[in-house]
């Protein structure tokens, strides 16, 4: 699987493509600022990509931007951001692109190895990979999931980290028939049709989120 990585500080970068390199991924070009990033990405179209959202020069959203520039050249271009605080309004630029394979994680979370590793194939395969404290924060800013239940925001937030129904059943110690209702039911009051398609219904609650 072929890896692009932006990463402006060496120690990290060079972390990354070590990591991913041992899990027998190929990183084909690392980059260390924004203006080098939109030509890597349009230049190898890689799997996955792997992004800080701020990069040199300005250290903003430079890394964002070209992967929003990227997702519309190259549409669902499965894209990885990385960064070091919970910032839920780059999250909402990054889901309000089309498609599937977007991936939004504190750097924080490469230190559980595993967890990383499985949210850069999830994401490569289309999937949805999005850090449990931004999913907090999207939820905190909607009033209107003011009319799901506890449990139904549980769900919620697990659905949108790109959790299975088994996966949600064992992390909520509940059946998966008892997860399945309550994805019914909280579609349902979102006026969203149910789907048996998890990556569907992911997008969907991300899309709602990013209202």
């Amino acid at each position: 699987m072929r890896v692009v990585i932006a990463e402006d500080h060496a120690l990290l970068r060079d972390g990354l493509t070590r990591l991913l390199q041992a899990f027998d991924f190929d990183v084909v070009a690392t980059v260390d600022n924004g203006p080098a990033l939109l030509p890597a990405l349009l230049e190898h179209r890689p799997d996955v990509a792997v992004l800080d959202v701020r990069l040199p020069p300005t250290f903003t959203d430079e890394g964002l931007q070209a992967a929003i520039a990227a997702r519309t050249r190259l549409p669902g271009l499965p894209i990885l951001m990385l960064s070091q605080h919970v910032e839920p309004l780059y999250a909402r630029e990054l889901l309000s692109t089309p498609h599937g394979g977007i991936g939004y994680l504190l750097k924080d979370r490469v230190a559980d190895v595993g967890d990383f590793v499985e949210a850069v194939h999830r994401v490569a395969g289309g999937g949805t990979a999005m850090d449990p404290e931004v999913i907090s924060r999207l939820l905190a800013r909607r009033e209107p999931l003011a009319v799901l239940t506890a449990r139904e925001r549980e769900v919620l937030g697990e659905m949108a980290q790109g959790r299975s129904n088994a996966a949600i059943a064992t992390k909520l110690g509940i059946t998966e028939k008892a997860v399945s209702k309550h994805i019914n039911n909280m579609l349902t009051k979102l006026d969203m049709p149910p789907s048996d398609d998890d990556n569907r219904r992911v997008l969907a609650v991300l899309t709602y989120l990013n209202a």
